[in-house]
């Protein structure tokens, strides 16, 4: 699969910069996930990501401080030194979900419905006005 013009590549890492990724700028999806999973790793009402194969992302720093959480076929990775999120293998271990957070500059492609939204935390309410799925859909 070859790149399009547009997918420029963009740099990702951790809070304290001991971890550094590099993904396209090509995601496939990108949705607002509030599946108990992911608010446990994130600590926050739903994880904001990018969905791209996984062969897209690579670590380019810092290989010997990642920490993963997880099997090879679904597995948080996270910095091993400051905890940070900063992708998940998932599908069966095909598919990266970039931790939008973790990236250091704006995506192309925006979050464009709420997935899981059936076990979202009871605390929270989504207020805008994109899609919602009880369970997981891509766009």
């Amino acid at each position: 699969m070859t790149e399009s013009p547009s997918a420029r590549p963009l740099q990702g890492g951790c809070q304290c910069g001991a971890v550094r990724y590099a993904v396209a700028d090509a995601f496939v999806y990108a949705l607002n996930c509030h599946c108990s999973r992911c608010r446990r790793a994130t600590g926050s009402a739903f994880k904001p990501l990018g969905g791209i194969e996984r062969h897209r992302v690579r670590l380019t720093q810092g290989t010997d401080r990642v920490l993963v959480v997880g099997d090879d076929a679904c597995h948080d990775v996270r910095c091993g030194t400051c905890g940070s999120l900063l992708y998940s293998i998932v599908r069966e271990g095909a598919w990266a979900h970039v931790a939008y957070g973790s990236l250091d500059e704006a995506p192309s492609l925006r979050p464009t419905v709420h997935i899981h939204v059936a076990s979202k935390a009871p605390w929270f309410d989504i207020t805008d006005g994109l899609p919602q799925y009880p369970e997981f859909e891509t766009p």
